[in-house]
């Protein structure tokens, strides 16, 4: 219920204060298992990709993220677990005989929709940096689920790193046709990439940029 009311405000932020533009919404995937991943600019990119969801499927949109962040103090980890619903992964881990991304899969085995950015961390406003490989390992593990890529366009400058006050912004989303694990690790990571920048050659070059 706390997670319904709270992204209820952000649909509301978003229709109100962002200039936002979906690109073939009909792709995001409501019901899993099922994966989307996005580039990564700022904190809006997890609030918006939850607020184009349907809120009575919003139990089972999993965001994943790094725990040292996110799980950091009581505060951040009851809000982060109770209200975004995020899955935690360890980046720097003491254990390594543990699976960071056990979390993840078990998320997928029930059917629920993962949203994760394989760049890692957020980067500069609107400039993309090189894919991690641990999306190919959830790919791997569950080869049926689709992999759905979303490029966002202007969510860096409407919410700069390092920044809490939200700057209404023209934002768009566009989102392409999803890819599944066909057995090879490089093939995947280039078919991924070739999606990204598919993706990134129609956005929208504003008059002010």
């Amino acid at each position: 219920m706390l997670q319904k009311v709270f992204y209820i405000f952000v649909k509301i932020a978003v229709l109100f204060l962002l200039g936002l533009n979906v690109r073939r919404k009909d792709l995001l995937p409501f019901e899993g298992p099922a994966i989307i991943v996005a580039n990564h600019n700022s904190h809006l990119d997890t609030m918006v990709l939850m607020a184009l969801m349907p809120l009575s499927k919003l139990k089972d949109i999993k965001p994943v993220a790094a725990a040292d962040y996110f799980f950091s103090s009581p505060w951040k980890a009851w809000f982060s677990e109770h209200v975004l619903g995020i899955i935690p992964v360890e980046r720097k881990r003491e254990d390594r005989t543990s699976d960071p991304l056990e979390g993840c899969y078990q998320a997928l085995h029930k059917g629920q929709v993962l949203i994760l950015f394989p760049e890692g961390s957020r980067g500069e406003p609107e400039e993309m940096t090189g894919l991690k490989k641990g999306i190919s390992y959830l790919a791997e593990h569950t080869p049926g689920a689709p992999v759905v890529p979303v490029f966002t366009h202007g969510l860096g400058k409407a919410l700069p790193k390092g920044s809490f006050l939200l700057v209404p912004f023209f934002c768009d989303i566009f989102v392409g046709k999803p890819i599944t694990w066909a057995g090879d690790r490089t093939q995947f990571m280039n078919t991924l990439q070739d999606r990204f920048n598919e993706l990134s050659s129609e956005k929208t070059f504003a008059p002010w940029e």
